[in-house]
């Protein structure tokens, strides 16, 4: 396994260079907001041909892993097709300054690269270890990662729709999903990752590899997520209101 995630690392270092001088060909970092999606599925087949196990667990975990890759690449990709630079990364660049270039590349896409290959250690884990029987946890995780799923693709066409109306310019969507927490998206995909785990629990020693889930879980709730998005609709009246009836990730009954 140690060999398996050096060889994930030197990949992922090799993956956030190609798309840091893309970005700088293209001067605009929200490229980063693509390669995500992608450097998961291209770090999983990594793993499928560094790796000399082929179960069916594993070919579960890749598939839907490779699923929710490539849907969030293409949502993101169609979602910014045409508009200028994400504003939270033209608020980097301009903060940073002179050190804008090698900040960007050891910030963001090094960096990101790096939180792949952590993310991904359940699924790698399982690749490497997984056996022929299903057991009742692969159920399990089969159930929570395609909630996670189907909650996370729901949430985003919702938003989709509601920004692609000209009315709501301007504006933050507070309806369907988004009635219920006002971030549905990431909570899906925080559930996603947690069922990858659940199904890595049914491999001996699977459990080892809760860093994973926890890491992309302190991630939105604390550190890129969450906080940058909120930080948007700071001193909007109207948000604050939202806010204050919704609750900020669990979907949950709203508050009078």
């Amino acid at each position: 396994m140690t060999d398996l995630l050096i060889i994930q690392v030197i990949a992922a270092i090799i993956y956030a260079s190609l798309w840091y001088l893309a970005a700088q060909r293209l001067r605009r970092y929200d490229v980063a907001d693509i390669a995500w999606g992608l450097g998961f599925i291209y770090l999983m087949i990594i793993a499928r041909l560094s790796g000399n196990n082929l179960s069916l667990r594993g070919l579960w975990v890749q598939l839907f892993v490779t699923l929710w890759g490539l849907r969030l690449s293409l949502y993101i990709f169609f979602r910014n097709r045409g508009k200028p630079e994400d504003p939270r990364y033209r608020k980097w660049r301009n903060e940073w300054g002179t050190h804008a270039a090698i900040r960007a590349f050891l910030q963001l896409f090094l960096f990101q690269g790096i939180l792949m290959v952590i993310i991904l250690i359940p699924a790698t884990y399982v690749l490497e270890y997984g056996g022929p029987d299903l057991k009742w946890l692969d159920v399990a995780g089969a159930a929570v990662f395609l909630g996670g799923f189907v909650a996370e693709t729901v949430a985003d066409f919702q938003k989709y729709r509601f920004k692609s109306n000209p009315l709501n310019r301007g504006r933050f969507i507070s309806a369907g999903l988004w009635k219920y927490s006002r971030h549905p998206n990431y909570f899906g995909e925080v559930t996603f990752w947690w069922g990858i785990w659940l199904t890595a629990c049914s491999v001996s020693g699977g459990w080892l590899t809760i860093w994973g889930p926890i890491t992309i879980t302190c991630l939105i709730l604390f550190v890129s997520g969450i906080p940058l998005l909120e930080k948007r609709y700071e001193g909007n009246r109207e948000y604050e209101a939202y806010k204050r009836r919704t609750s900020a990730f669990f979907p949950l009954p709203t508050k009078r």
